[in-house]
């Protein structure tokens, strides 16, 4: 754990909580590699299931934000040559977090902006707050979306309305959210971390070795061809014919009793 990121776990389940809330748990630079530190925590358990969480909540520390974004402060004082590499940081971060082989859902508390709201694209599952705010605002800042966005939330929403968005650089309600599938999940105010929670639980009660290997299914299989994606998804699906936890949700069933999966 560190201060800038709050890791937390309990029940499988790890909550990462973005720790700078009076600057509106803005990304920068400490903020990031701590990011990347979890990161790398998370991929070296990738091939050892029994001890890997089951599944991350991401939400951010605070009443107000998610996350604003980028540092501008700190941006505005970098020099102008390191300003490409501090973007591919960015870029490579929130990359990174799409590619963890288990689930991310992200309790959208509060604003979502810029690269707030790309980290939430890079998750596989958005919870937003009623009361939250959502957008690409980079144009307005006369730059363009640089860590995901121009190409997660056309896959997401549909090519017309990411351009909507990202052209105009306007900030949206968690309702339009929600409507055009940005969101997945509407809480009431307050209660995004309480609706993921319980997302990532339902995640972590299934069998791990499934859960993540339908989740490679779906990420591998999204750019291919119907019949590659195919081909695909049953060299996953034959990742779990092996498992203890096949049989165990076998006799689970006879039994009539709930599964006791080990992640074996």
């Amino acid at each position: 754990m560190t201060d800038l990121l709050k890791v937390e776990s309990s029940e499988h389940i790890e909550v990462w909580t973005l720790n700078r809330p009076d600057a509106l748990n803005a990304f920068n630079k400490g903020l990031l590699l701590a990011l990347n530190a979890q990161c790398e925590r998370l991929e070296a358990l990738a091939h050892d299931p029994p001890n890997s969480p089951r599944a991350v909540v991401l939400t951010g520390a605070g009443p107000k934000a998610f996350s604003a974004g980028a540092d501008l402060k700190e941006r505005k004082a970098m020099p102008a040559e390191q300003v490409p590499a501090f973007v591919s940081l960015i870029g490579g971060t929130f990359d990174r977090v799409a590619r963890q082989h288990i689930p991310f859902v992200a309790a959208v508390n509060g604003y979502a902006f810029g690269g707030g709201m790309e980290i939430a694209l890079a998750c596989d599952i958005r919870v937003v707050d009623a009361n939250a705010k959502m957008g690409l605002t980079e144009t307005r800042l006369a730059i363009v979306p640089g860590a995901g966005g121009t190409q997660r939330l056309p896959r997401l929403v549909g090519t017309g309305r990411a351009k909507d968005l990202i052209l105009t650089g306007r900030r949206i309600s968690a309702q339009e959210a929600y409507r055009i599938g940005l969101a997945e999940h509407l809480s009431e105010p307050g209660e995004s971390l309480q609706v993921a929670l319980k997302i990532a639980g339902e995640i972590a009660s299934c069998g791990p070795v499934a859960v993540q290997a339908a989740k490679a299914a779906i990420d591998g299989g999204i750019s291919m061809d119907l019949a590659e994606g195919l081909k695909h998804e049953r060299a996953c699906y034959d990742r779990t014919l092996d498992t203890g936890d096949r049989v165990e949700a076998l006799i689970a069933f006879a039994n009539k009793r709930a599964p006791n999966f080990q992640g074996r």
